[in-house]
């Protein structure tokens, strides 16, 4: 089972906006290949970093708003939020040690 949880535009501001810690949002979609090989790093970190960072994913297909609002050109994208502002933004496929310092600089 994947510690990572799903968001769309009805649950993007409660679960992202107004979460209390660091909260990383993985911008992907179904046919990307490079999305596909960064998902279980993601899994990976969510687990090791459980309660202290949140780690979630918007389908930019199905949630093309959001996308736009926050200037998704490629995916993945992982945009880093804290007390609701996006702080950082990776482009690609990152390590689990570069995300894992991302998401603990923000803490």
């Amino acid at each position: 089972m994947s510690n990572v949880e799903k968001v769309d535009k009805s649950t993007f501001e409660e679960t992202v906006l107004n979460a209390d810690g660091p909260i990383l949002v993985d911008f992907w979609a179904e046919w990307c290949g490079p999305c596909r090989s960064l998902a279980p790093i993601l899994d990976e970190v969510a687990s090791e970093l459980d309660g202290k960072a949140k780690i979630v994913k918007c389908n930019v297909d199905d949630n093309g708003e959001l996308a736009q609002q926050y200037g998704i050109r490629g995916i993945p994208t992982m945009i880093f939020f804290k007390s609701g502002e996006a702080a950082k933004t990776l482009v690609g496929v990152q390590t689990k040690e570069e995300i894992k310092k991302q998401i603990e600089e923000l803490s």
